[in-house]
């Protein structure tokens, strides 16, 4: 009897990118004699003197207040400004200015803390500030697009290990937004059906559901383009935090924990990722159709081994899977209930 994986060429279209991701889960179990990243078991300070985010402590313009929960402040670099010049341009080489804000949400003000640590209180005050920053933000002129993010962990290359995320809103609609208001508008056009809608029915139906609530559902998508990302979508039409309703926000924050809960107990380490919120633009358009959704991308596709950007996905363009996201969301499923600090704890 053959023990070899069963070998698979597939493609699958990603009706949101509305692009190409080839699908070869039997190059999973390849040998590997590249660079491994060993999990690191660090436990931070709940206050670091040097850090830039903790309270009272000064940054490089201005100082942290003695905040008790969540907290944001504009961010001392920011990659756009309220009142930038216009830089010269041509046909070929466009130029316009970066008008805009950036801003940073800290969590909670224990450095030692992740999103799993927050009570059901704490966490609903991180999707409350997320939501109101959005409505303030979205409400200025220059503002084409609300991107709020969080990349957790070195392994994607945060500067500081503080629990926070990050919020960009400028007049640049970034181009996965883009590409969503145009594939969400031509299927609604088409089939006269909501794509976000249409794919939490799939998802729904499917093996490939980590977790649910009354309001939003968890998966590994059957499209996923890296194995242990996970999608998190509302139960109802919405295209931003600012149509969410107070229980639905308070739900959300519960779904986001319960995620990264199953992330750090699936190997039982603190997971790295990038988080990003997606939501409509804000330029005054119709984006009715918008399928507002958060994604979740581990960089990790083992425990010690990174899923590295190579010649396909830099040189070609196009996503490799080497996974089968059925077999990653059971994984991830088997991995929900109490966070693993408690457990050994």
């Amino acid at each position: 009897m053959s023990h070899d994986p069963k070998v698979v060429w597939e493609q699958r279209w990603h009706p949101l990118r509305e692009e190409w991701v080839l699908f070869t889960s039997h190059r999973g179990g390849r040998p590997w004699i590249g660079e491994t990243h060993s999990p690191r078991d660090v436990e931070p300070p709940a206050y670091d003197p040097t850090c830039a985010l903790c309270p009272r402590n000064k940054r490089i313009r201005g100082e942290n207040p003695p905040y008790t929960g969540a907290y944001w402040f504009t961010n001392d670099l920011p990659c756009f400004a309220g009142e930038a010049p216009r830089p010269p341009s041509d046909d070929l080489y466009r130029t316009r200015p970066a008008l805009g804000t950036a801003e940073v949400v800290c969590y909670h003000p224990d450095h030692s803390k992740t999103f799993v640590d927050l009570t059901d209180e704490e966490a609903r005050a991180v999707v409350d500030l997320w939501a109101e920053r959005h409505w303030t933000l979205a409400a200025r002129p220059e503002v084409d697009h609300v991107l709020i993010f969080e990349n957790k962990g070195s392994l994607v290359g945060t500067s500081n290990p503080h629990p926070h995320c990050q919020i960009y809103a400028g007049n640049l609609i970034y181009a996965h937004t883009a590409r969503e208001v145009e594939s969400s508008r031509k299927f609604f056009e088409r089939t006269g059906k909501l794509l976000g809608q249409e794919v939490l029915g799939r998802e729904e139906a499917g093996p490939r559901v980590v977790a649910v609530n009354d309001s939003f559902l968890a998966c590994v998508p059957w499209f996923a383009r890296y194995a242990y990302e996970v999608f998190i979508l509302p139960r109802r039409q919405m295209g931003s935090l600012a149509d969410l309703n107070a229980d639905e926000r308070g739900r959300l924050g519960l779904m986001i924990r319960e995620v990264t809960t199953c992330y750090d107990n699936l190997w039982r380490m603190s997971m790295p990722y990038v988080m990003a919120i997606h939501q409509a633009p804000t330029d005054g358009g119709d984006y009715s159709c918008f399928p507002f959704h958060l994604e979740f991308h581990p960089p990790l596709r083992k425990p010690d081994t990174m899923k590295y950007l190579a010649g396909p996905e830099i040189g070609g363009g196009s996503m490799t899977n080497e996974s089968n996201p059925d077999d990653r969301a059971a994984e991830l499923r088997s991995a929900a209930g109490p966070h693993c600090k408690e457990v050994s704890g």
